[in-house]
This record gives structure tokens, sequence and C-alpha cells, in this order.
């Protein structure tokens, strides 16, 4: 593609390089320029036009744009229609989004006529919105570096898992002296953080915060995931709730996660069914650990200790660093 002033008289068929007045006529950018267009620039004296003129074997950037987008499309996502080069590829559906960043770094790398721009991955997404944008920089873009592009594009695997939450129970631990509103906003929290997924609540209990008798509640409960709000924080192995899912034939995969809020999560199994010692956090709706837990869930994907160790990168939700206050004033610390 050759860029920049021609002769008025020789611009005809060229993409106007920017937009611009002519005889009271505004001409936008990319505009292929007609006869009409040609005749009244010369009318008013334009002896010259910045424009772009396509080589042979050179695509447009609107074809190439949803060339590229097409190649990037998987399961749960679509193209937007192409406006100035630009395509969007928009969520089909709530979910998670994913897409393999290596791929999307080898897309951009081609040339640098390309931008491709992608959320972070597995991040929720609602029905409608944007997860990737696919801008050609110029006008137009060389057949050999689209054909490399649209090859690049194929393995990004850029789409959106459904939420599909299995059966989920809440249990509450209670110590002498808790009040009863407590109990209440847990599980409102906790049932506003379901729906989030399309989910909700299929049974919930309150328990005394000792060892035997979580024990004796968890091997009751036959959902598939079973959380657990503990009357106070989970600090330790041999702490109530790790203690009864062992108690209760079970063993705890990870006591801790890299992810503020939500430091004192617990995860563990009985048999099939996934146990989770909620952070103290989770008595509030706003997004913590918890969250990044069980949407990998609904989704079908892993949770081990391994998975939750490796939240680190991304794992500050809200800023919230600890530090101490000024002049000796107490820290404020979040809850975990």
């Amino acid at each position: 593609m050759r860029f920049g002033p021609v002769p008025t008289g020789e611009a005809l068929g060229a993409l106007l390089g920017h937009g611009r007045m002519i005889g009271g006529r505004r001409l936008p950018k990319g505009r292929s320029l007609s006869p009409d267009d040609i005749a009244l620039a010369e009318r008013e004296g334009v002896t010259e036009l910045v424009v772009a003129q396509l080589d042979p074997g050179d695509v447009g950037e609107d074809e190439a744009a949803v060339a590229i987008a097409a190649a990037l499309a998987g399961a749960g996502v679509e193209a937007s229609v192409p406006r100035h080069g630009r395509v969007d590829l928009i969520a089909l559906h709530d979910g998670l989004f994913h897409c393999d960043g290596a791929a999307i770094d080898a897309v951009n790398l081609v040339t640098e006529a390309i931008g491709l721009g992608t959320l972070h991955p597995c991040r929720p997404v609602r029905a409608g919105d944007a997860v990737a944008t696919m801008k050609i920089i110029p006008y137009a873009i060389g057949g050999q570096a689209l054909a490399a592009a649209i090859a690049a594009a194929r393995r990004a695997d850029i789409g959106v898992r459904p939420f599909a939450l299995p059966p989920t129970a809440l249990i509450q631990t209670r110590l002498p002296g808790q009040p009863d509103k407590m109990f209440a906003g847990t599980a409102v929290a906790t049932r506003q953080r379901l729906a989030r997924l399309g989910a909700a609540l299929a049974a919930e209990h309150i328990c005394n915060h000792d060892e035997a008798a979580l024990a004796r509640r968890l091997g009751e409960q036959e959902e598939a995931i079973v959380l657990v709000a503990g009357a106070s924080a989970t600090v330790d192995r041999r702490d109530v709730i790790p203690a009864a899912i062992v108690a209760a034939g079970g063993e705890v995969e990870r006591l801790g996660m890299p992810v503020e809020p939500g430091n004192l999560l617990c995860l563990g199994r009985i048999g099939g069914r996934i146990v989770i010692g909620l952070p103290g956090c989770a008595r509030s709706p706003r997004r913590n650990g918890i969250d990044l837990v069980l949407e990998r869930i609904a989704v079908g994907l892993p949770v081990d200790g391994g998975v939750i160790a490796r939240m680190g990168v991304g794992g500050l939700i809200a800023d919230q660093i600890r530090r101490d206050g000024p002049y000796g004033q107490e820290a404020w610390e979040p809850e975990d």
C-alpha cells in the first residue's frame, strides 16, 4: 500500500487519507474517491490529496479484519459488523472468557498493521460484553501478512465457557452468642454470589462450630459442592473446618490462597464432593477469592491445590494493601 500526497487528478479510486472539507462538503477519511469527488476538489482548487492506494495483493481494512476475526472466534462468541477496520468479538452468553495468550501475541507479531486486544483469561463476562477487539491499523494489509495472521488466529482459542454450577449447599457454624443476623447476611451474600453464575443454593444448614458436629453434617450432604462458613477464621490445618473434612473421610488439598481478599480459603474433598471453607470476606457479595474458585468449577475447569497456588498473578482483587497508619495509627486490615 502506498500512502501520501498525489495530484488530485491521479487520486481517483484511492482512499482519502484524512477527512477534510471541500467546497462545504465533508469527505470522510477512508472514502474511495469517486469521479464526482475529484471534480469537486478540482473546482475548489485542491491540487493534491493525501490518499492510500492499494497495491496488487493488498486487502482492505474491513475485509482483513473480518477474516482475522472469523479465525479468532471460538465457542460462545460472535463477530460484530466491521467499521473502520475494527471488528469486536462479543460474548453470546454469561460465562468465563478464555484465550491462548501466546497465540494472541503471535497474531500481533505478524505485522504492526494488526492490533488485537483481549480481556484477561478467566475473566467472567455477561452476554453482550466485548471480549476482544481486532483493528487493522492502516487502510489495507498485504495478503501474505493477512494469511500469516489468520493462521496464528486459528490457535487463539478465544471463547466464553458457559456457567453451569453443580448443586451447592451452604453450612454455617455457630459459636455461643453469635447473632442470627450474621447467618442471614452470609446466606444472602452466598445466594447473590451463586446467582451471578446462574445458580441457586440447594440446601442451607447451621451446626455447632466443632469438629465432630461439622464432620457429621459434611457426611450427610449429597450436593456436589459444599460451602462452609465458619464462626471463626481458619488459620491452621488442625482448625475446625479442615479437621472436620478429614474426620468425615476427606482430604484437605489447600489451606490458604494467594488472592486478596480471600487468603484464608480452605479447599478439600470428600469422595467426589468439593468442600470449600469460606474466607471471612465471603460474607460480603463483593468479588473475592471464592469467586475465582466457583467460576472455574462452574465452567468445568479443574480446581485443586496447584491451580489455587497459581492464582497469585492477578490475585490482588482490590487495592487493600496492609501498611502501618501514619503517626502510630492502627493499621486497617481487610477481612480475609
